[in-house]
């Protein structure tokens, strides 16, 4: 019977293609399973679990934003882990999880209740499905192709975001949100089983080298860089880390503080809740697909010039939110605005895969994970305070605004070539 188990255990497929690319369609499962429960999901499916809970908007944004920050700090320890022990039993045992949970959350009948399975579920489900352990594996399969590999990964993230917006809106608008998340968590439960048998660490475990290549000699340039082991005390050190880590709290920050406010928003002004969420829907589906694209143009350029890029372009539609009568104008800006701001969660990612080797990716991912999700977490909250306070949404998109001005000024002032010795 063993010998059976470990038999299948290290059995994996061998596709007529490159087999980082397969990990990274699997690692798709997780992304689908983790963002049932995301903040943008939340988001956009709120005002279902409002009307039958009885809570207030305020009350939903602060749940996400606990759940966000518990996944900060849990990315930590999953940070030391997946460099350790690479993510083989991790990604399905959190799916596991996830879809548990997912279950119990549908049958949740009081705040605390609600407030303590969310949590847990979204501080495994973040770094373990979402986004360090997916980017760690696409940083370690993949040299070249690298950030193409990891805006695959932030695409699984929003096309599981767009997926399950559509699922749980649909369900709960039939039935309820509860019978809706209980048949997410139905579907999630099985996803482990793929995940378990095809994903790996590195391509190392079945023989190969990062991007495919047959070539040994080849991989001796970049051996160096590449192999380091990065110390916390020479991460910690280095200029340019501050300046990734400071823009990336910002511009996420200010990211998160408007997308959490979308639904609202539009129908705040008079626009259907069907329409608003298809809004959402189109621009994470967009701004997903653009991301590829995105990392595609960083393998071939540089990945801070294209963080500029990106992040001047989001200061348009921005500013235009505040300027545009939101009834007519409102649909389109925010479906350009989600379309262009689709990559900005992910820049960082990408400038540290570009300045740290895959052999330590893990442990930075882990220990900028709680400035990470501190951001992410504490824009709905701090939207929400700010609406209540004023009355408007015109103040979010002023405070974004300026926020991705700063986020400018840090992402210019990154050097490369200042690694320390």
């Amino acid at each position: 019977m063993k010998r059976i188990i470990k038999k299948i255990y290290v059995w994996h497929p061998t596709p007529p293609f490159y087999y980082g690319w397969l990990v990274l369609i699997i690692a798709g499962f997780g992304a689908f399973a983790a963002t049932g429960i995301s903040q943008t999901v939340l988001g956009g499916v709120q005002d279902f679990i409002i009307i039958d809970m009885e809570w207030n908007r305020q009350t939903i944004a602060l749940t996400a934003t606990a759940g966000t920050w518990a996944s900060g700090f849990v990315a930590i320890a999953i940070g030391r882990l997946v460099d350790k022990h690479g993510p083989r039993l991790i990604m399905p045992i959190a799916t596991l999880i996830v879809g548990i949970g997912s279950i119990l959350l549908s049958n949740s009948k009081t705040l605390w209740a609600f407030v303590t399975i969310y949590i847990i579920i979204r501080a495994i489900a973040g770094p373990s499905l979402q986004n360090l352990i997916p980017r760690t594996v696409a940083v370690n399969f993949f040299s070249k192709k690298r950030n193409l590999a990891m805006g695959i990964t932030t695409f699984n993230k929003i096309a599981g975001e767009s997926i399950n917006l559509q699922i749980i809106t649909s369900l709960a608008s039939t039935f309820s949100w509860r019978i809706a998340y209980k048949i997410v968590g139905a579907i999630t439960i099985p996803l482990c089983i793929p995940i378990l048998l095809i994903v790996r660490h590195k391509p190392e475990d079945i023989n190969l080298l990062p991007d495919g290549n047959l070539n040994h000699n080849s991989e001796q340039t970049n051996k160096q860089l590449d192999d380091k082991i990065w110390t916390v005390k020479e991460i910690l050190k280095f200029r340019s880390f501050w300046f990734i880590l400071s823009g990336e709290f910002i511009a996420g920050a200010s990211t998160s503080m408007i997308i959490f406010q979308v639904v609202p928003y539009l129908t705040d002004a008079y626009v259907d809740t069907q329409t608003a969420i298809l809004a959402l829907t189109l621009g994470n589906i967009l701004g997903g697909i653009s991301v590829p694209i995105w990392g595609y143009l960083t393998d071939k350029f540089t990945t801070k010039r294209i963080a500029i890029l990106i992040i001047t372009l989001a200061i348009i539609p921005t500013i235009l939110l505040t300027q545009l009568d939101t009834q007519i104008y409102g649909f389109w800006l925010m479906l350009i605005w989600t379309t262009i701001t689709g990559s900005i969660l992910v820049l960082g990612s990408m400038l540290y895969g570009t300045v740290f080797s895959r052999k330590s990716y893990g442990t930075v991912a882990g220990i900028t994970g709680p400035s990470r999700t501190a951001a992410v977490g504490l824009g709905p909250t701090l939207g929400a305070l700010i609406i209540r306070i004023s009355k408007s949404y015109s103040p979010i998109f002023f405070v974004a605004t300026i926020g991705y001005g700063l986020a400018l000024v840090l992402f210019s002032s990154i050097k490369y070539e200042t690694h320390p010795k």
